[in-house]
Order: C-alpha cells, then sequence, then structure tokens
C-alpha cells in the first residue's frame, strides 16, 4: 500500500512538468535601446512584442528604417505563427500559462503591425504593398470562424480606397464600407491630386488586467485620453485631424460586437479538480482512521487520489496573458492635401475634449515635398520628437 501510494505521489509530480527558467535583463525605460536588447537576450516568447514596442518607438522618433526591419520581422512571424507554434500549443495545454506562448497580440494589436508597415511602403511608393498591409489589417480584426467577427477599421478601409485610386483603380467600394464604419467625423471624397498624406496617430493604449478566481478573465482598461483631437496648420490650410479609429473600441470589440475574453475551460478543470481533491483528502483522512483494514486501505487510495488532484489543480494556470503592445496610440486619423514642390512648415495641434488646445504635445514639422510627383507621406504622433524634418 505504501508503495502504491508513493508511485501515485511521484507520478503526480511528473504531470506538473519542468521549472521554468526566466530571462533576466536589465531595462533603461528608452525602448530602442531595450527593444533591441531584449530581442536578442530576453525570452524567446517576448521577441514579437518588442519588435512591436520598438517600431513603434522608432515611428516616433522618425527611425523609419528600424521601424521596417522589426515591422517585417514581425509580420514574417504572424504569418507564421498560427497552428504550428508549439509553445502556443502547450499553453492551450492544462499545465503551462497563457504568456508562455509565443506572444502575437490581440487582434487590435496584430492589425497595428500591418497599419505601420502600410505607412512605410507608402513612404516609399510602393502603393500595392501599401494597400495589401492595410487589407490584411482587416484580416487581422476579422474572424475565419463562420464569419463571427467583420473588420471595421474604418481607416483601414479608407486607406484601402485611396491607394486603389491612386493606381487608377475604383476606390468607391472601399470607401463606402468606411464611410459606414466610421463613428466620427465623414471621411472626405478622394482627391487623387494629393500629394501630402498626413497620418496622425495620439492618446495612450488600452491596457490588460486578469480578472476572475483564477485571473483567467483578460479585460481591457481603456484609459480617458487627454487628447481627444488634432489639427494641422499648414501654409494657410488648417486642417482638422479628428479620430477616425479608436483601439480602445477595437480592443473591447470585434465587429462591433463586445468581447468577452475567458480562459473556462481551464478555469472549469481547475475548480473541478480543485473539488474533487478536497473531497478525496477529507474522505481519505476519515477512512483511514477506522480500526477496518479494507476501509484503512480504501482511505488510502482516496487520499492517494485527492492528493494527485490538488497537485494537478495547483499545476492548472488558466491566467490569462496580459503581455501589452504598450506605446501604441488610441486614436488614428488621416488627412490629405495638395501642396507646391519644395519645404513647408507645419504646426500639428493636440487638443482635449473641450477643444483647449495642449501646448506641450505641439509638433512643428518641415515638409519637403519632392518634384518626382510621389506621394510625401508624413507620419506624427502626440510622441514623435519634435521639431522634425520628413
Amino acid at each position: 500500500m505504501n508503495r502504491s501510494f508513493t508511485a501515485c505521489i511521484a507520478a503526480a509530480l511528473l504531470l506538473c512538468g519542468c521549472v521554468t527558467h526566466e530571462h533576466v535583463v536589465d531595462l533603461t525605460g528608452n525602448v530602442l535601446v531595450d527593444g533591441p536588447l531584449m530581442i536578442q537576450k530576453g525570452p524567446p516568447a517576448d521577441k514579437l512584442l518588442w519588435e512591436y514596442r520598438t517600431a513603434a518607438a522608432a515611428m516616433h522618433t522618425t527611425n523609419f528604417a528600424i521601424a521596417k526591419v522589426n515591422l517585417d520581422d514581425a509580420i514574417t512571424r504572424l504569418g507564421g505563427i498560427y497552428g504550428t507554434d508549439k509553445n502556443a500549443q502547450k499553453a492551450r495545454s492544462y499545465f503551462h500559462e497563457e504568456r508562455e506562448k509565443n506572444f502575437i497580440g490581440e487582434p487590435y494589436e496584430r492589425v497595428m503591425a500591418y497599419y505601420y508597415r502600410g505607412i512605410l511602403y507608402w513612404m516609399d511608393g510602393e502603393l500595392d504593398n501599401a494597400r495589401a498591409c492595410f487589407r490584411s489589417g482587416e484580416l487581422e480584426d476579422s474572424s475565419s470562424e463562420g464569419g463571427q467577427y467583420a473588420g471595421d477599421y474604418a481607416l483601414l478601409d479608407y486607406l484601402d480606397g485611396y491607394a486603389t485610386t491612386k493606381l487608377g483603380g475604383d476606390g468607391s467600394e472601399a470607401l463606402a464600407r468606411a464611410q459606414k464604419e466610421v463613428k466620427f467625423p465623414a471621411f472626405p471624397p478622394y482627391d487623387p491630386k494629393a500629394n501630402v498624406l498626413l497620418f496622425v496617430d495620439y492618446g495612450p493604449a488600452p491596457r490588460k488586467y486578469a480578472t476572475g478566481r483564477y485571473r483567467e478573465e483578460l479585460r481591457f482598461d481603456v484609459r480617458p485620453s487627454p487628447v481627444v483631437a488634432a489639427v494641422v496648420k499648414l501654409d494657410d490650410q488648417t486642417i482638422p485631424a479628428g479620430p477616425y479609429d479608436d483601439l480602445g473600441y477595437q480592443a473591447t470589440t470585434r465587429g462591433g460586437r463586445v468581447m468577452d475574453h475567458v480562459l473556462a475551460n481551464k478555469a472549469v478543470f481547475k475548480a473541478g479538480a480543485d473539488a474533487l481533491g478536497q473531497v478525496g483528502i477529507v474522505g481519505g483522512l476519515i477512512a483511514l482512521d477506522s480500526r477496518n483494514q479494507t476501509s484503512q486501505e480504501v482511505g488510502a487510495g482516496l487520499l492517494a487520489a485527492g492528493i494527485i488532484s490538488e497537485i494537478i489543480s495547483a499545476s492548472t494556470t488558466p491566467a490569462a496573458d496580459t503581455r501589452t503592445w504598450d506605446n501604441l496610440p488610441r486614436f488614428l486619423s488621416f488627412a490629405a492635401i495638395h501642396l507646391p514642390t519644395g519645404q513647408h512648415q507645419a504646426t500639428v495641434e493636440f487638443r482635449d475634449a473641450a477643444g483647449r488646445l495642449l501646448p506641450n504635445l505641439t509638433k512643428t514639422v518641415t515638409i519637403t515635398v519632392p518634384d518626382d510627383q510621389k506621394d510625401k507621406v508624413v507620419f506624427i504622433s502626440d510622441r514623435s520628437s519634435t521639431p522634425e524634418t520628413q
């Protein structure tokens, strides 16, 4: 009986798996320093997360070459990660945390990788690749499971149609979708002659947190944004840059439907194993207290089974993955104008909900319009360095 009891306990311990070794890297707080370091030396499961963060930080400092390298690798990894990632399969098992899987991000995070890459392709004059990125972004926001969720990023559809128009095609269908989806100011009609494209973003990114008995419910904290609109002043023009898309809304919905992220199966399994364990232990101890040898043997078996169930319950980790691409914006905006060749001074002002200027965020940008008839693409964020020359 003792040997059997010992064997059961040993088997249960083997079910718990191996100890995970943490990668410890000293961080400086500067993403452009920390990102490359974490990509090289940090946990492999976090590589994509740090590529996202590094790309966004590079966009904010006009280090567009660095942004391209990181986004290209991230998008390549996204393309090959579904269904074949052993760590993701392991994380879906009962005995490994969700955060042990290779990070790919929630749909709104994956969309932003394609959105930023699309901007950079347009910046290089590759409108067909830019359009492909905007379309891929919409697909990331959609569900392939019976069409349960449909992508509803208004700006991505608008840019899809704009690129199509610039390429000599008919972008009216995409424009109609964008106008239907937009929840803020309506989009202006496409102007094929516009040669300066301004991509503007602002506000704090959504944050993730976990709730529930076992922290199995993934939730989003959409903080009030101090910035809700932008205005671009360029030569004698004043151009509103209202929020066409809201990542807070996108994080908490899919296709307009509220998301409920729950690792339900793991939580139910853990609770069941815990309950069985308690019943087994209590029942076993009572039976062991009997003077009847058969009852004692049964009690030993119940106790062993109860301890095994408790070990399994303790090893089941349904906690949600709260790793976050935390230097994203909340709002996305866009404007297109026509300017003559040469240098132009632009001022980008950010405003709060009452329309008041937030002077500490104002950006001054020198825009050089080329004479090669290519579009001049300018990216500006409330986190951008200033002054800038683009």
